[in-house]
């Protein structure tokens, strides 16, 4: 089994964050030349160079730019565990890095976050949104503690993950007034030719909408499609179409956006889920979240 020098560890975490070997002498008080070599040891145990040298000035690595994100985890641990064996308070929230899908709409992403910041204890949340294979990545680096999103990773996945399901909402069609007064017809056949905004092509929500539209022989105009939702819902605020939402936010929508609801439908249906590196949830932010969730979201069949 391989044995990580944590002295040789905290010497590199100290010039990486000083950002040069001299600030981290006077912070350690060594001598620059002991720091150097002691840095060197770790690389070569390591197999990988940790900085660079541009100039005069000490650059990260790729590799160093990762054990530096490692290091800030131990280190920052060290010290909770101290002051928890010294039962005093850190003083420092904790921590709390989600990973939300775009297509998730952001007034979704706010309800199933909200516990988190209501949890017990300071708690710092941390938002990161992007497509699913870099929040993967950046979840497989332990850059995030969670990824929210509209769909469950797919089996056999590259990245060692799993999914927790959240539950799911019905959907809401929704127009600005002008255009809901137009539209008159019975629902769901009022959708039939109506102009309509829609997510991209390949989301979870347009696959369900796809195959709604079409058991109901539905084939609305599509006037505009949008990775990111909330820039639907501008759009659909301006009168240009109407578009779809979850219910479980459909009154926000209505207050925020200045809409009508002009149908809803217990076929049709938005699933979330939460991606973690773990099996079992630990994180009170994380537990907070999931558990908020699946007693405010509908279960899934």
């Amino acid at each position: 089994m391989r044995w990580l020098n944590y002295h040789h560890l905290l010497y590199f975490w100290t010039v990486a964050s000083e950002g040069s070997i001299a600030r981290a002498s006077k912070r350690l008080r060594l001598a620059q030349p002991t720091i150097s070599t002691q840095i060197r040891t770790l690389e070569e145990q390591l197999g990988t160079p940790l900085f660079d040298r541009v100039g005069r000035r000490l650059v990260l690595t790729e590799a160093g730019r990762l054990v530096q994100r490692y290091a800030d985890e131990i280190f920052s641990l060290g010290q909770e565990m101290l002051d928890v064996l010294e039962d005093r308070p850190s003083g420092r929230p904790q921590r709390l890095v989600v990973g939300v899908l775009d297509a998730v709409p952001k007034l979704v992403a706010y309800r199933l976050l909200r516990p988190a910041l209501q949890a017990e204890g300071a708690m710092h949340v941390e938002c990161r949104e992007d497509k699913m294979e870099p929040l993967l990545s950046r979840l497989a680096l332990h850059e995030i503690d969670l990824i929210l999103t509209d769909s469950p990773l797919p089996p056999g996945s590259s990245i060692k993950a799993f999914n927790h399901a959240l539950g799911r909402s019905s959907i809401s069609f929704c127009a600005a007034a002008p255009l809901a007064r137009r539209l008159t017809d019975p629902f769901p056949n009022v959708l039939h030719r109506a102009p309509m905004l829609l997510p991209s092509p390949g989301s979870a929500l347009r696959r369900e909408l796809d195959r709604w539209f079409d058991r109901h022989g539905l084939q609305p105009e599509i006037v505009g499609q949008f990775d990111d939702s909330a820039l639907l819902k501008v759009f659909g605020q301006s009168g240009v179409g109407a578009f779809a939402v979850p219910t479980l936010i459909e009154d926000e929508v209505r207050r925020q956006f200045r809409v009508q609801v002009i149908g809803r439908s217990e076929e049709l249906h938005e699933s979330f889920f939460a991606i973690s590196a773990e099996r079992r949830l630990k994180h009170p932010g994380v537990v907070a979240i999931c558990e908020a969730a699946r007693s405010e979201l509908s279960r899934p069949d």
